[in-house]
């Protein structure tokens, strides 16, 4: 790992298809911008040549007597001890437990975390769906509030820990929004949360890939009990997420898929469950995915996040800057440069007199830019960082029951990884004015079933570029 942060990396050389060329909607080919990396990153190149070192070997893991199969057992082995590192994880005490994405662990841990009938789980109105929904079916949620610019209200926090005490058996907050970027004080709503007999989780999905995670000493006040990763937003798009936490709460009781893998001993009455973290991950794994995973990790380690972190900061400041600049931009959420450091690269706005479908689409068919649009999975958010009041959001959600998402409320986002630069950010900035004065040449047709605008009379070469099977 580098000895000292500095404001500049340069990853773009280590990220497959960081030069390739798109269609625009006037037939010119121009080079890629992704700025949709809170919602998928791209591999890297270190990624890929790992997978293909490997696939010549890949085989079944565990009980395979085979060569091959010996060898992916130990990678897939080493796999699970490379991301307990690189959050800091006890291995003794602490498992890692892999699946398809992040959304399946938090499920995964909604399913085992024990409860008693009266639980409270505290999360935030800022959450991913992904940190909310699972646990609505478990035990009474409560939801902190935010402020008027989307910032977690810890006076709120406090509050409601003190109202409902020993009840609250868990803690689930985002490590940074998908949305607005804001990062959370973790360690410090650790304490408090175990001052009151609470655990502590943290959906590090946004985290991860931008700030350092550390889950310190299992006795340290401080601990982060849980820990969700999302392999598809650092680096390794091959379907993996992971679920890391103290052994015993996974020991208590049954899995909740249940099969080949899971077991010591079967027999017509009888189970005998296996150690972790295999009697949570049922059937065969995606030994690929997890390979990817930790070859991605060990690059972020050998950068070191505080180099990530630093580069990060100076590319949100330098956003910032120049994107509050332009006539009818409005920036939700931080908008002083000087402030970058309180959060991670996603920053979401809006044009005035601009959909935000319509926006995404110019950027995407006529500038080759790749943002996202809408609301992100985290709709009370967005509604709150909107200012929607209650008859506002009880229209569109009407009209969005009847099919109709034309007026659906939301936000552009833009969102950095590693690997993009101020040419990315200069690139989106020049394509935005240009919308601003009405400079741009598609007829974009309203898809009122979507929401989404497409131009009219043009077909995505789609088949000239990759398609499973051309048409």
């Amino acid at each position: 790992m580098c000895s000292a942060p500095t404001t500049s990396i340069n990853l773009r050389d280590r990220i497959v298809g960081i030069e390739q060329k798109v269609p625009l909607l006037d037939g010119r080919m121009v080079p890629y911008v992704n700025l949709d990396n809170a919602a998928s990153t791209p591999a890297l190149r270190d990624v890929a040549d790992a997978i293909e070192r490997f696939l010549p070997y890949y085989s079944s893991v565990h009980r395979g007597t085979g060569f091959k199969s010996r060898l992916s057992t130990v990678a897939y082995d080493q796999a699970h001890e490379i991301i307990l590192r690189f959050v800091g994880a006890d291995p003794e005490t602490n498992t890692c437990i892999f699946g398809k994405n992040s959304t399946e662990a938090l499920n995964k841990l909604a399913y085992r975390f024990p409860l008693e009938a009266d639980a409270v789980i505290i999360t935030t109105q800022m959450e991913h769906h992904s940190n909310d929904l699972p646990w609505r079916s478990r035990a009474k949620v409560v939801h902190i509030r935010t402020t008027a610019d989307g910032r977690f209200d810890e006076d709120d926090f406090d509050q409601q820990l003190a109202k409902y005490g020993e009840r609250v058996a868990l803690v689930a907050v985002t490590g940074a929004s998908n949305v607005s970027g804001f990062i959370q004080p973790i360690h410090r709503l650790a304490r408090k949360a175990h001052a009151a007999g609470a655990m502590f989780l943290v959906d590090a999905a946004q985290l991860a890939p931008h700030r350092a995670v550390d889950m310190k000493a299992d006795d340290d006040p401080e601990h982060l009990d849980f820990v969700v990763l999302s392999a598809h937003k650092m680096y390794a798009p091959f379907g993996t997420g992971a679920l890391i936490g103290p052994q015993e709460i996974f020991l208590q009781g049954p899995p909740e898929y249940r099969g080949g893998g899971t077991v010591d001993i079967v027999t017509l009455d009888e189970v005998t469950w296996a150690g972790m973290p295999d009697r949570d991950e049922a059937g065969s794994p995606n030994v690929i995915g997890a390979v990817a995973m930790a070859a991605a990790i060990q690059v972020l380690m050998d950068v070191g996040m505080d180099h990530v972190a630093a580069h990060e900061e100076a590319l949100i400041a330098y956003t910032l800057q120049h994107l509050g600049r332009i006539p009818g931009v409005k920036i939700y959420g931080e908008t002083d440069p000087a402030q970058a450091h309180v959060k991670v690269g996603a920053i979401p706005f809006n044009l005035e007199g601009v959909s935000h479908f319509l926006l995404a689409a110019i950027l995407g068919y006529e500038g080759g830019i790749g943002v996202r649009s809408g609301c992100f999975c985290a709709h009370p958010y967005v509604v709150h960082l909107l200012q929607l009041d209650e008859v506002e959001a009880g229209s569109w959600r009407q009209q969005m029951l009847n099919g109709d998402k034309s007026n659906m409320p939301g936000m552009v986002r833009m969102s950095f990884g590693c690997y993009n630069n101020e040419d990315d950010v200069d690139r989106l900035l020049e394509m935005v004015e240009r919308v601003a004065r009405g400079d741009y040449n598609g007829d974009y047709r309203l898809d009122r079933a979507t929401g989404e605008y497409t131009p009219a009379n043009y077909a995505d070469p789609l088949a000239q570029h990759f398609l499973l099977q051309a048409h």
